[in-house]
């Protein structure tokens, strides 16, 4: 869930709470509006700081969008390895790493919409640092594909990419879905979708062998 934004000012709050402020509302800027969209006047006043101060903090509006990207990439990177690494079999990985991103997105969830804005300008340093992030987390997500394909004895390459995709898809609406519904937890969305796991598993026969 989104943590509401305090109408700080500029006086009498320390220095880093009010950027740690005006990055939590950015970030929710960013998320909900998408970068050409999104007005540094209207994370000023949800602040409760002027754009001067704002500029001053961050510099450009590109680089107030790197400063709410790079922690949150840096976040859901560890988080997912870390989930990978560490769970008991292949078919744990996917709820794993799906509690993984929901820790790491709770009080900032509009985040993951932050990494996904495909209206970037082009060639841009904050384009070229989302494509970073986006291709680490591909990676990951290509190499859980084939481990949970080889597991189940499929061998086709295109099998893993196309997982690959549907994985990063899947993720997205339940994020959405999540920002809709801010009274979620991360446990009780890691609980649901184990439940739209088995349902799906039971409705399309997660039995199911070549040549069967």
């Amino acid at each position: 869930m989104s943590s509401p934004h305090r109408r700080a000012g500029t006086k009498g709050v320390p220095r880093e709470r009010r950027k740690q402020d005006i990055l939590g509302a950015a970030t929710e800027e960013f998320g909900r509006r998408g970068y050409e969209a999104a007005s540094l006047a209207a994370i000023a006043q949800q602040v409760g700081v002027t754009k001067t101060l704002l500029h001053q903090y961050f510099g450009t509006k590109q680089d107030l969008y790197i400063a709410c990207l790079t922690p949150i990439g840096e976040r859901l990177l560890s988080a997912i390895r870390t989930a990978m690494t560490g769970s008991r079999s292949t078919a744990d990985v996917p709820l794993a790493v799906l509690h993984a991103v929901f820790t790491a997105l709770e009080g900032s969830r509009e985040a993951w919409l932050v990494l996904y804005d495909n209206r970037l300008p082009p060639d841009s340093e904050a384009a070229r640092l989302a494509v970073e992030y986006r291709v680490g987390i591909d990676d990951l997500a290509a190499a859980g594909s084939a481990d949970i394909l080889r597991a189940a004895r499929f061998t086709d390459p295109l099998d893993a990419d196309a997982l690959k995709y549907a994985w990063r898809g899947l993720v997205t609406a339940l994020v959405n879905w999540w920002i809709r519904h801010p009274e979620q937890s991360p446990q009780a969305m890691a609980e649901r979708c184990a439940r739209l796991f088995t349902s799906a598993g039971m409705a399309f026969g997660t039995a199911h062998t070549p040549g069967s």
